[in-house]
């Protein structure tokens, strides 16, 4: 019954977010619209997670996201949210079904470093490439909703609203995933691979299920982050910003589908106020909080809630 909670409390807190956007400073909404975004990105790694498996390629699918919308702008014209968004997920599973054919076959080290490769092929790529904007990337205007236009402030209110129904389905979605048959094999598959092929299903064919997941939500992730920020650039797709990632991953832990967007929301207020009162420092500041969580809090942010908050 405890699980059954947990998506009644994130509405919740995504309604009272979203009521009480227009009574806060615009900074405020837009750290909340990044970092909601960004949870998303979080909660595919936690599905790859729990099947035991880490990928520092997710900037891959983050970019992927953000730039589907920036060229579906450039050449196309296209400013809905709702179309960008769906490009955003298209554009990223594709590309994770293609490659999940080899990922699939790989483990620990090999699986997280392939991963990554990836990505920088693409960063590789955006760098050389006049085209797609080089190493300076290049603007998105204010997203339309619907055929409507409004004005900055209203527009980033209702991308703000927008995303947090996105966080909303992808929670849903994820944790009736996570409950089902298939979402099961994910701990089977970590603590024996060879047990649930005699069982009768396919491990390849899991991984490469969960890493498409992964790579969708990430997709969707950056499509909201560059919508917001109004600019996309090859460091959406460094290794630094696939760090990031894997940073929050380990902050939020995997307890919850809850957990990824709670770890994103203080990680970047912990980075906005670092960088604002210790400009030069900041990076030890986050270093130290992350040594910090592994010696005391070793599973992750979501341990505070109890085993009660736990999603089975």
């Amino acid at each position: 019954m405890a699980a059954d909670r947990t998506i009644p409390y994130i509405a919740g807190a995504l309604i009272v977010a979203c009521v009480a956007c227009p009574f806060v400073p615009s900074w405020v909404v837009f750290i909340g619209i990044v970092s909601l975004a960004k949870g998303l990105v979080v909660l595919g790694l936690l599905v790859l997670w729990r099947t035991g498996l880490v990928s520092f390629g997710q900037s891959l699918y983050y970019a992927l996201g953000g730039y589907a919308v920036g060229l579906a702008y450039r050449y196309g014209g296209l400013t809905d949210v709702f179309v960008a968004v769906i490009l955003a997920a298209v554009v990223a599973g594709a590309v994770a079904f293609v490659l999940g054919f080899l990922l699939a076959g790989y483990r620990d080290l090999f699986f997280a470093m392939l991963s990554l490769a990836f990505a920088m092929i693409l960063y590789g790529v955006l760098v050389k490439s006049e085209s797609l904007g080089s190493t300076d990337g290049f603007t998105i205007p204010v997203p339309t909703f619907a055929g409507l236009g409004p004005g900055e402030e209203i527009a980033q209110i209702m991308l703000f609203v927008f995303t947090a129904a996105c966080i909303l389905a992808a929670c849903y979605a994820t944790q009736r995933y996570l409950s089902s048959t298939a979402g099961h094999l994910t701990t089977a598959i970590r603590d024996n691979e060879i047990r649930v092929e005699y069982l009768g299903y396919s491990v390849k064919r899991a991984i490469h299920t969960k890493y498409v997941i992964a790579a969708i939500l990430a997709g969707v992730g950056g499509a909201l982050v560059s919508l917001s920020v109004g600019h996309i650039d090859p460091e959406m797709t460094y290794w630094t910003t696939a760090g990031e990632f894997v940073f929050v991953a380990i902050l939020s832990g995997s307890a919850s589908v809850a957990a990824p967007f709670v770890g994103s929301v203080l990680f970047e207020l912990t980075r906005s106020y670092a960088m604002q009162y210790t400009p030069l420092t900041w990076h030890m500041v986050l270093g130290a909080a992350l040594l910090l969580l592994i010696m005391f809090l070793p599973n992750g942010l979501w341990s505070l809630f109890g085993k009660s908050a736990r999603v089975q």
